[in-house]
């Protein structure tokens, strides 16, 4: 079970000038059951369909029996999508299997498919994966929900091209499609084409969407046991039933970070794993609570203006990069660390004879010893500097612990929409990008908008 150490958020923790008067957990708790009733209320009218991704026995025996099948035939999965159509599968790659799992050799992979993320149209990066990938060997997820998004079906057409030429009509043979169940031009295209497919839940949007086949069916594909992500996924969502805000952790984190911002002005929020393992995670987590939190008006149509801005880092490799930052500059972040107690097989650090003495401490510990070690020290370095922070921490990386971890910053984003006045499950703001590149690509239907083009360059 994850447990949240929230402590150092408080003045009588820190300096006793900065970060919330501990008065301030007392006011949330007291607000938190309207805050309760009003995420029941809107979940029962189908705003939070994440929370029903817990609950999902056709679609994973679905996926099981398409991964044991089909799947296996192929040693390379390859999908394409943009934002929580990729975050998410990147994110369950690198917490649940081995690092540089595509380096790996056949055994090294339990013979398992190498998994490769295109998640840009950056011609390079595509014109790359496309010359290291075998085609006759690749299976093709392609993910997009609305069936119509404008990069996922670029790279598509690209890649079905790919295929075609090296394959001819067996080409549609290798492609699975992850989309709306009814609607869409992917859908369409899997209907004429006969083509394998997944349906995205319609009440569930896209950065929410990785504990739907979204991001199971790459996890199954590359062996993650899917299962154990949803039994983590249910725990969360068991401890966010608690009206007691001091046992819900969900709804703590978020009414916290929204206290820190809107009354101390800590409009930053760092995830700071300190592990290699949730590099990718922390990526997913950005796109969530950005996208999310981030907007211009509240529920009432009203302006606010309002949207912490998340911040990724990994220690203790930051603690060389931002944490000077962290340490000694505006008092506008809290940070928030994220810890696994067992990290798994761990290296001593040998001693060896004529150690200069300002190394003489390192022999006898291991690398384990040494990250733990840098991560306490900096969450106290922080709170000495008067910098608020609080720790997220995890027994052990599994499928388990890392479903609850996902489902945990799902569930403290539906809250913090609450907190926040404003709707987390719309992007407006993307809308607005979207439809002008759709115009500026000759999309009919879309009229190119006069835009001031930059004046001034160097």
């Amino acid at each position: 079970m994850i447990r949240l150490a929230y402590g150092r958020l408080f003045q009588d923790a820190l300096d006793g000038e900065h970060g919330l008067p501990r008065s301030r957990l007392d006011e949330l708790a007291r607000r938190f059951p309207a805050v309760q009733a009003e995420v029941r209320e809107r979940r029962t009218r189908g705003e939070y369909g994440f929370y029903e991704l817990i609950d999902q026995g056709a679609t994973v025996k679905e996926i099981a029996t398409f991964a044991e099948g089909l799947g296996q035939a192929h040693d390379h999965v390859l999908v394409l999508g943009i934002g929580g159509s990729a975050l998410g599968a990147r994110a369950l790659l690198g917490a649940l299997r081995p690092p540089a799992w595509n380096e790996l050799d056949d055994e090294g992979r339990d013979f398992f498919p190498r998994l490769t993320v295109l998640e840009n149209v950056d011609p390079t990066s595509v014109s790359a994966a496309l010359r290291r990938i075998d085609p006759r060997r690749v299976l093709v997820n392609v993910i997009s929900k609305s069936g119509g998004t404008a990069e996922t079906m670029a790279q598509y057409l690209v890649v079905r091209a790919w295929l075609e030429e090296a394959l001819g009509p067996a080409a549609s043979r290798h492609f699975v499609f992850t989309t709306d169940p009814e609607r869409g031009a992917l859908r369409e295209l899997a209907t004429r084409e006969g083509v394998a497919t997944l349906a995205v839940p319609p009440a569930v949007g896209g950065r929410f969407s990785v504990l739907s086949p979204v991001g199971l069916l790459p996890a199954a594909l590359i062996g993650i046991d899917i299962q154990g992500l949803l039994a983590g996924a249910r725990q969360a969502v068991s401890r966010a039933d608690s009206d007691d805000l001091q046992k819900n952790p969900a709804a703590l984190f978020a009414g916290l970070h929204w206290a820190a911002d809107t009354s101390l002005g800590a409009r930053i929020h760092v995830l700071m794993a300190y592990t290699d393992r949730l590099r990718e995670f922390g990526e997913w987590y950005r796109q969530l609570w950005a996208e999310s939190l981030g907007k211009r008006l509240d529920r009432s149509g009203r302006p606010v203006f309002v949207g912490p801005t998340p911040v990724g880092s990994v220690g203790a490799t930051d603690q060389h990069s931002q944490v000077q930052l962290f340490m000694e500059g505006p008092y506008d972040k809290v940070i928030c660390f994220a810890v696994v107690d067992d990290l798994g097989p761990d290296l001593p650090i040998p001693a060896r004879d004529n150690l200069p003495p300002d190394l003489a401490y390192l022999p006898g510990h291991t690398l384990g010893d040494l990250l733990r070690a840098e991560y306490r020290a900096t969450s106290a370095a922080l709170a000495r500097m008067g910098r608020m922070n609080c720790t997220l921490r995890l027994p052990a990386l599994n499928a388990q612990t890392v479903g609850e971890l996902i489902m945990f910053f799902q569930l403290a984003t539906g809250y913090a929409g609450v907190w926040y006045g404003v709707d987390p499950f719309d992007q407006p703001g993307v809308e607005l990008g979207k439809r002008l590149t759709f115009a500026a690509m000759g999309r009919p239907g879309y009229v190119t908008e006069s835009e001031d083009a930059p004046a001034d360059e160097a």
